[in-house]
């Protein structure tokens, strides 16, 4: 499937499936692997996460066809202005300076969060650091802490998705803000750096050493939702993540459980947008856990040649501006009339 933009009486935009073929290139070079395979669709073990996607294409078996995407991403001048020119903060760390500042880890928290909202971020969260966060392969870079930053989007350009190499305007607020994240957590860690304490950032869309979904969540930054994406209580999905370890002594936040999980259990809304139908109603089960899983095979050919698609994320009714709080809300009151009954 795929889909088209037209106008309805009322004259809002509305989006019409039509089927989608994928391109005779792209599937040529898919691997015999399923990416639901190597993301653990229907394991019962728990395992590290494997890498699948937005890494080294020699490391990983979907490489090829990642390489394919890229390609094509390249040849599109208005993308390849955005990261030529695109801000994502200082290329190198800092040096960590000898000297530490001493400061309690209450205080050390409320400012680096502050000093990420000041550079750019919009939402800041901290967790101890789960090593089951990590992927499989990875064995450096190990810190007791993460701070994960979320840079909210412009809806209304987010929701011009799909891209297409002519109307590239959802891909390029993606592209910015990924850009937008990548320097406010280069900056932050700068400033950790410069405390006396060890700090590396890590940004999108390429993957680092951790999956920053499970660690965004247990800072308080949302709740995984039926498209795969965190739902956040002011934002919806519309945001994109970047983070920082660091050995600063600081304070977890807790996770923040204001009823996503449940609205999604009774909204069809993303399932029913999604042109190739990754998203399904049911939770399933992947690494011995039960949660909500979008099919990577079905994704992965329309996600990418449409620059990254994005349409679930633009249809959540969370991401409408303004909607988020007023759904948290309701669905806050609905839980405390439930517990009284």
């Amino acid at each position: 499937m795929s889909v088209e933009s037209g106008k309805n009486q009322k004259g809002r935009v509305k989006k019409v499936k039509t089927r989608f073929t994928a391109d005779p290139g792209q599937t040529a070079l898919l691997p015999s692997i399923s990416g639901n395979s190597i993301n653990g669709q229907g394991e019962t073990d728990f395992r590290r996460p494997a890498r699948v996607y937005w890494h080294n294409p020699d490391a990983i078996p979907h490489g090829d066809v990642q390489q394919w995407m890229v390609d094509r991403f390249n040849r599109v001048e208005d993308f390849r202005e955005v990261y030529a020119s695109g801000d994502r903060g200082p290329k190198q760390p800092d040096p960590v300076v000898q000297t530490r500042v001493r400061d309690t880890a209450q205080n050390w928290s409320a400012r680096v969060k502050a000093l990420a909202l000041e550079q750019g971020a919009n939402l800041a969260g901290i967790a101890e650091l789960d090593p089951d966060w990590q992927f499989d392969d990875c064995t450096d870079d190990v810190q007791p802490w993460i701070i994960v930053l979320g840079v909210a989007m412009d809806h209304e350009r987010l929701a011009q998705a799909p891209s297409s190499d002519e109307d590239t305007v959802s891909a390029l607020e993606v592209a910015d803000k990924y850009n937008r994240g990548a320097r406010a957590a280069a900056l932050t860690a700068n400033w950790i750096r410069g405390q006396g304490y060890y700090a590396q950032s890590h940004a999108g869309p390429w993957a680092g050493p951790i999956t920053l979904t499970p660690a965004a969540m247990a800072c308080g930054l949302g709740e995984l939702g039926k498209h795969g994406n965190l739902i956040n209580r002011q934002y919806g999905s519309s945001f994109r993540l970047s983070a920082v370890v660091t050995d600063m002594p600081l304070v977890a936040d807790v996770p923040d459980d204001f009823g996503a999980d449940d609205f999604c259990t009774r909204c069809q809304v993303c399932i029913n947008a999604c042109p190739v139908t990754a998203i399904t109603d049911d939770k399933q089960m992947v690494r011995g856990v039960e949660k909500w899983y979008v099919d990577f095979d079905r994704c992965i050919q329309y996600f990418n040649e449409t620059h990254g698609c994005g349409i679930c994320i633009a249809v959540c009714p969370w991401s409408r501006p303004g909607t988020a709080p007023k759904l948290a809300e309701k669905m806050l009151r609905r839980r405390r009339r439930q517990q009284l009954k």
